[in-house]
């Protein structure tokens, strides 16, 4: 059974004095199965945070159904085995983090013991050991983002819903959070985050799906996604000029590289073509390969085949 499902979603928002309607959700279908990384990845206002508060319980579909755990999105029960971390969340700012970490034991019933033990681990995981007795009114955004992480890990969840976890980070604080996400995954539990850094998706994510235009444009794993879409044979060569200007008379897209001359070629008999012509030419032939559609590529395709609505979140 997945232990997250929406099926046929749908959100209409109606808003101002005309009553103007905007479709934030189109038929939204994808499942997140027990143990897996699931990258939900989608430009800005595609319509990501709006499924995940509909996870959540915070709103109401228009239509379709969510599931979290087996119940009715919103349901207490599943809501208590389930660590939540907001785009932007909002802290009350004269607490530390221990305090707001103790805080949410004792919504999640945890005695003080036990909040005290969780709440050291958690500092230190989350790189936050050093400064957990500050007010978090002293936090910069990459710090509220680890106390963010924190709390929603608290209760020990089963599953882990992240919206946009490495907003504000460095490099060195999404390597910390990617290790943590890992980490999570090889003790059982189940991380769904929404993200538009793709790199960080690429490294992570077991499945993913891709929302445009408040639509599903894609989901699977990433391999299947990507190995089959051969799109091109990328022919990395040496030359003179002359030679570039003889290869460049192919049709496809020439560009000059730190490593030599990179000509991105329609099918294998076109690079075998500029292949003989860089040998014939005194040139050395430096790699010849299928050039497989990236992530990125993947994403800004779908992205682009659905015009954006205005207001979707």
């Amino acid at each position: 059974m997945p232990v997250l499902e929406v099926e046929s979603l749908r959100k209409t928002f109606v808003r101002g004095l005309l009553r103007r309607r905007t479709e934030a959700l189109r038929g939204v279908s994808f499942a997140v199965e027990q143990g897996e990384i699931f990258g939900f990845l989608g430009p800005n206002g595609a319509g990501k945070t709006t499924t995940i508060k509909i996870l959540m319980g915070l709103i109401h579909p228009s239509g379709g159904h969510a599931r979290v755990l087996g119940a009715a999105a919103g349901d207490r029960r599943a809501k208590q085995r389930v660590g939540f971390l907001p785009e932007n969340p909002y802290f009350y700012d004269y607490l530390t983090a221990h305090e707001l970490l103790d805080m949410v034991g004792r919504l999640h019933g945890m005695t003080a013991p036990a909040r005290r033990r969780r709440a050291a681990t958690l500092v230190e995981q989350v790189g936050l050991a050093h400064a957990a007795r500050r007010p978090l009114r002293s936090f910069s955004k990459g710090m509220l983002q680890r106390a963010g992480l924190a709390q929603a890990l608290m209760g020990d969840p089963e599953v882990v819903v992240l919206d946009e976890p490495m907003s504000g980070l460095d490099p060195i604080g999404r390597k910390e959070v990617r290790d943590i996400i890992i980490g999570l995954r090889a003790a059982g539990k189940t991380v769904f985050f929404s993200t538009h850094i793709l790199s960080d998706a690429t490294l992570l994510c077991d499945r993913v799906a891709i929302l445009a235009g408040g639509t599903l444009r894609d989901t699977g794993p990433l391999g299947e996604l990507l190995n089959p879409r051969v799109d091109a044979v990328e022919l990395l060569y040496d030359g003179d000029d002359a030679l570039a200007v003889r290869v460049a008379a192919i049709d496809g897209e020439h560009t000059r590289t730190s490593e030599g001359r990179l000509a991105k070629l329609a099918d294998l008999e076109q690079a075998n073509r500029a292949a003989r012509l860089v040998l014939e030419g005194g040139g050395r032939v430096l790699s010849l390969a299928p050039h497989r559609q990236s992530l990125e590529e993947l994403f800004l395709q779908e992205a682009r085949a659905v015009a954006p609505a205005e207001d979707r979140t």
